[in-house]
């Protein structure tokens, strides 16, 4: 039943479901707008039941052997003088760049791809969907997955428009390739002016350095696909500031074609199908960079909803509802953000001040070593059948 399924983007969370679906005997189908896959990005933890995912899929030694070994956050002030240091404390937790976690993840993905292609028309009906591609020809699905991140055109389609769904956190960002000596080596180096804040993050493992820009702001209107616009916007909200490395830092990621920025935002829905089309990954529940969450909830979703699927032998009415309620406990969970962006980025100079003060305490350890006792570790994951 229901055996031939789209998946829209070619995300974390869509080759993820990707391999789980031909994995349990289904015949997915992956469409996604670019060309080839997203090689950029930024650092995103596996940790918790994301590693059991890896780890059944066989990838878990590789996104280890390509850690990022960054060992944590320094605050700078205008001299590049350390002001404070925050270590990383998730010993559990292994980061890797987001492009080489996808370059892993489709070397274990046997589907049929569609790139440079996007859906332009939903219509489904008691026995399938018609999808109306915008280069291809249409094609009949049994059921249509959006995994094509927080501006997901698969929920806009099926579920209605962005406002309904997305919600502004008050925080727009930024980041783009940088040079590498800018920073010191495994390390994040952020330097904060009054509500923005400007940073390097330097892996351990890569030659390539990436450079970060937050600002606190009202909404902004632009079009989220139009890069040049977006180069404008940072050009606009940074021109003033010529302290510390920050001019640098915006040239060279001016110069980058990858170059990328966005709101920070929130994905808030109250079911994540609607008859024969469902949505997982940040389409379904984005909690935010700040979260530090969007690969663990990619993986540990996408695993569900595939396993699900398998459990109810394609029945989608049966399976789609049991994927919200095994996961959506751990979705709230992860969108309850902590102090991160308040650290990150102070409103004020005094607000900084006592920022830098927090990090130097030794208290900030004693906090994060009592947190990581006494949040409750989710269990193991459920082991679904394979097909035979």
């Amino acid at each position: 039943m229901n055996e031939r399924i789209l998946i829209s983007g070619a995300s974390i969370a869509g080759l993820t479901l990707a391999h789980w679906l031909a994995r349990y005997g289904f015949q997915p189908t992956v469409v996604e707008r670019a060309s080839a896959l997203r090689a950029g990005g930024n650092g995103v933890d596996v940790r918790d039941q994301a590693i059991e995912v890896a780890e059944r899929m066989g990838i878990m030694a590789s996104v280890r052997a390509a850690a990022t070994d960054v060992q944590g956050m320094k605050f700078v002030d205008a001299a590049d003088r350390a002001v404070a240091r925050i270590g990383f404390w998730d010993p559990g937790a292994v980061e890797i760049m987001r492009g080489d976690l996808v370059a892993l993840l489709r070397e274990t993905a046997d589907t049929e791809y569609l790139f440079g292609d996007s859906i332009r028309r939903l219509d489904q009906d008691g026995t399938g969907v018609t999808v109306t591609f915008e280069h291809a020809p249409a094609r009949r699905f049994d059921l249509v997955i959006g995994a094509d991140g927080m501006h997901s055109n698969v929920r806009r389609l099926a579920f209605g428009t962005e406002e309904q769904f997305v919600k502004f956190k008050g925080h727009y960002f930024a980041f783009a390739n940088t040079d590498a000596s800018l920073g010191e080596d495994r390390w994040v180096t952020m330097h904060n002016t009054p509500g923005k804040m400007t940073g390097i993050y330097r892996s351990g493992n890569h030659a390539q350095a990436k450079a970060y820009f937050m600002f606190r702001s009202a909404p902004l209107h632009y079009d989220h696909r139009d890069i040049a616009q977006h180069k404008r916007l940072i050009s606009e909200v940074f021109a003033d500031d010529s302290i510390w490395r920050i001019k640098e830092l915006l040239s060279s990621a001016l110069a980058d074609p990858d170059f990328y920025f966005d709101a920070l935002g929130q994905v808030r829905m109250d079911s994540w199908s609607t008859g024969r089309v469902a949505l997982a990954g940040d389409a379904a529940w984005c909690a935010s960079p700040a979260s530090g969450a969007g690969a663990e909830l990619a993986l540990v979703g996408a695993y569900r909803l595939a396993g699900e699927l398998a459990a109810a032998r394609g029945d989608h009415q049966v399976a789609f509802p049991r994927y919200h309620a095994a996961h959506r406990d751990l979705v709230g969970n992860k969108q309850k953000i902590g102090p991160n962006v308040r650290l990150m980025i102070p409103k004020t100079t005094a607000g900084r001040k006592l920022r830098d003060a927090v990090a130097r305490s030794p208290l900030m350890r004693v906090l994060g070593t009592v947190e990581r006792l006494v949040q409750a570790k989710p269990g193991r994951l459920p082991e679904y059948a394979t097909a035979s």
